[in-house]
């Protein structure tokens, strides 16, 4: 991913307000990237500044390395999140 996209992507994700949340997915298709990994792999190695926990999987659950962690950061801000996964209705 080219510098320019990577701000992209951080821009897209700081904007994130607390308590809303989107998937890897939505994410890369804003930045207009073709894969929703490029999103999990910038903030996994680049990601430490910005509210990755505001970002999750498709169906709404966490890297299971993360579930704890994210998991209370979404609570905190007030997202309904249920067995490790961010319910639909509360996206």
């Amino acid at each position: 991913m080219d510098e320019q996209t990577a701000d992209r992507v951080r821009e897209l994700i700081l904007a994130i307000p607390p308590g809303t949340t989107l998937s890897y997915g939505e994410v890369a298709a804003r930045a207009g990237l073709p894969s929703a990994r490029q999103v999990g792999r910038l903030l996994s190695e680049d990601g430490q500044d910005l509210p990755w926990h505001r970002v999750h999987r498709a169906d709404g659950s966490f890297a299971p390395h993360l579930v704890e962690e994210q998991s209370a950061r979404l609570r905190a801000e007030g997202v309904d999140v249920v067995n490790g996964r961010v319910r639909r209705d509360s996206r």
